[in-house]
């Protein structure tokens, strides 16, 4: 049997990702020309994918760039940073003698290193004496990877995160260590939208205008339709066209999801797909997650649940607090509805878009709006 091709992991191969060719080529071009990015799209769509794409490429290349990635999406604090970052160095380095270079380099923090017994990747642990330490321990690994033989490149996930920790200026204390590299390359990524932009964009705060905005958006309906059969066809499996369009279709052209989905009808379709299996595919998808869904709705108010479903619904709103959106759908009053949709835009389950008409909201997760959508 051959692999399912619908790969659920951000990246494994460019013969199974999707295009982003324009995107991958500005990304090298910026690179080389000394410039750091700031790489902005919704959850799932594609922007870490995006970046191994961009290493593998380089890779290919044999470009003279040293490439480093840390996801810091589940950090609170500088100490989480500075470990996950240290994880990440000695990741690539994956050499005893240059591990042990780097933890010379940082050894009066003790560090000490294992490895995850399941996954096999580097655990570091690091101890300090008080926070002066711990800053000039971030300060020596950056200084560690501006002394490296190639450029690094180094991406930084969900990068909007350090907003989020307590009793510390994060953006202040990392921009004063990066500010003087010159041999390092930053690509920040992040999902919250507003925040990313006014990290960069906002004259006031300690990174404005250091970066190459870079908007990473759906792909193109027809050259993804053209993927998706491309790859069914590649392991003796026939997909109508009209019938992939439908898949885009009920996924948004949502990347995650539309994998999700097809990978689902790939396990479980013949040699030719049918309009039976998408439908099959899609009832297993919908009451796979209901237990999950109905156990958000407990963690929700009712109005909440109650505005969540009204979106669900209509698929796109563009004035949820007007009178017709709220008679429709049977809510309260637009200010209840406009303090119900901020909480929900900051529980990350309603995603707000902007666009020329004004600011376009729907449900963030796919899979949880068509699964409202169907319910009463």
């Amino acid at each position: 049997m051959s692999d399912n091709p619908f790969i659920l992991e951000p990246y494994k191969s460019k013969e199974l990702f999707c295009d982003r060719e324009t995107e991958t080529q500005d990304i090298l071009r910026y690179l080389e020309n000394g410039r750091n990015i700031t790489l902005i799209s919704p959850r799932r769509l594609g922007k870490t994918g995006l970046i191994y794409r961009v290493y593998d490429e380089i890779c290919d290349r044999k470009l003279p760039f040293e490439t480093f990635y840390m996801d810091i999406s589940s950090t609170q604090s500088v100490d989480d940073f500075i470990r996950i970052l240290s994880e990440s160095v000695v990741t690539v380095l994956n050499h005893q003698t240059r591990i042990s270079d780097f933890f010379k380099k940082i050894g009066g923090i003790r560090p000490v290193l294992s490895y995850d017994s399941i996954t096999g990747k580097p655990e570091i642990t690091l101890s300090y004496r008080d926070e002066q330490e711990r800053n000039l321990t971030l300060k020596t690994i950056l200084s560690y990877l501006e002394s490296n033989k190639k450029t690094v490149v180094l991406a930084i996930d969900e990068f909007q995160q350090i907003r989020e920790y307590d009793g510390v200026n994060m953006e202040a204390l990392l921009r004063t260590y990066i500010q003087p590299l010159h041999n390092v390359r930053f690509i920040f990524c992040g999902s919250k939208k507003h925040t990313m932009i006014d990290m960069f964009s906002n004259a006031r705060k300690p990174f404005y205008e250091s970066t190459t905005f870079l908007p990473l958006g759906k792909l193109d309906i027809n050259v993804y339709a053209d993927f998706i059969t491309e790859l069914f066809a590649r392991s003796g499996k026939t997909i109508d066209r009209e019938l992939v369009l439908k898949v885009i279709d009920w996924t948004r052209d949502h990347t995650f999801y539309t994998q999700t989905l097809c990978n689902e009808i790939y396990s479980r379709c013949g040699a030719v797909v049918t309009a039976q299996d998408l439908t099959d595919s899609i009832q297993k998808i919908l009451s796979s997650n209901q237990d999950r869904f109905l156990e958000l709705q407990r963690l929700l108010t009712p109005a909440q649940w109650k505005l969540l479903k009204a979106i669900a619904k209509e698929g796109y709103v563009l004035h949820p607090t007007s009178a017709a959106f709220i008679s429709r759908h049977k809510l309260t009053s637009g200010p209840s509805v406009l303090k119900n949709l901020n909480s929900l835009i900051e529980k990350e389950l309603i995603m707000a878009e902007t666009e020329s008409p004004g600011t376009r909201y729907s449900v963030y997760n796919i899979f949880l709006s068509r699964y409202l959508e169907k319910t009463g």
